[in-house]
């Protein structure tokens, strides 16, 4: 694996764009939640290589790609190719990636996170710190799951999370997904939280706090709702924030508006 210096900036490893700024061909983002893989990459164009107003001899816009994208609702590290820095996406897409992950026990939606239709809730207590430690130690290696029906996985050629809508606005639900290999190299336990919501005084959910170090290609919404099953109960992802994308870490990440 090449390590972080192999990708920073330096004077020769720069894209030129048409004002003469010279931008770094890799670029770290911390995406804020509410915004799209691709919203990131709309904003950055606009930032850094504007179209003018009027046709100016020269410009060309700015090809920028992502190793690896982010639900909307997730926040937390994008690894950016900038002009000829996205000749290197195919082997940053490769990198193993870190999460923190807000598990919300006790409920299970048709997405695997909050954007989706609640299907089951039951009324969860409390959750034992030892046993929960004990179902992610287990969850440790290669683990065979359902990918979401709402995953930009394709299935016949056709982007599973477009069959997922055109489910969801007849009314029906997606039930037969594909299964992938997942590997997880890490499991952590860094919170349990009781929280308590509007469906009735009796009725609770429990959030765990889960760090997670994975392989590329592990779906967090899918080891979530494993770890429910682990533990007897249905779950689905609460927050999503990516940590680390090999070497990367989002400390070193900048803020939207502060380019």
């Amino acid at each position: 694996m090449k390590d972080k210096e192999t990708y920073q900036a330096t004077s020769a490893d720069s894209c030129p764009v048409s004002n003469g700024t010279k931008l770094p061909e890799i670029m770290l983002i911390d995406k804020p939640s509410g915004m799209t893989s691709f919203d990131i990459i709309r904003v950055l164009r606009k930032k850094l290589n504007p179209k003018p107003e009027e046709k100016t001899e020269g410009w060309s816009r700015l090809k920028i790609g992502h190793a690896g994208t982010l639900d909307p609702l997730a926040t937390g590290l994008m690894v950016l190719g900038l002009g000829k820095g996205t000749k290197k996406l195919a082997e940053l897409v490769k990198l193993d990636k870190e999460y923190i992950a807000e598990i919300r026990v006790g409920e299970r939606r048709s997405t695997g996170d909050l954007e989706g239709q609640v299907l089951e809730e039951v009324v969860v207590n409390e959750l034992d710190h030892e046993q929960v430690r004990e179902e992610l130690r287990g969850m440790i290696g290669v683990l065979t799951l359902p990918v979401s029906a709402y995953s930009a996985i394709k299935k016949d050629g056709v982007p599973m999370y477009k069959r997922a809508r055109k489910a969801e606005a007849k009314g029906e639900i997606v039930e037969e997904v594909p299964y992938r290999d997942m590997e997880v190299m890490e499991a952590e336990l860094l919170d349990i939280q009781n929280t308590s919501v509007n469906r009735g005084s009796d009725n609770q959910f429990v959030v765990v706090t889960v760090r997670f170090y994975v392989r590329s290609g592990v779906y967090i919404r899918s080891l979530a709702e494993e770890f429910g099953k682990l533990m007897g109960y249905p779950a689905t992802l609460q927050n999503l924030r990516r940590t680390k994308v090999g070497e990367f870490c989002v400390e070193d990440a900048q803020q939207l508006e502060s380019l």
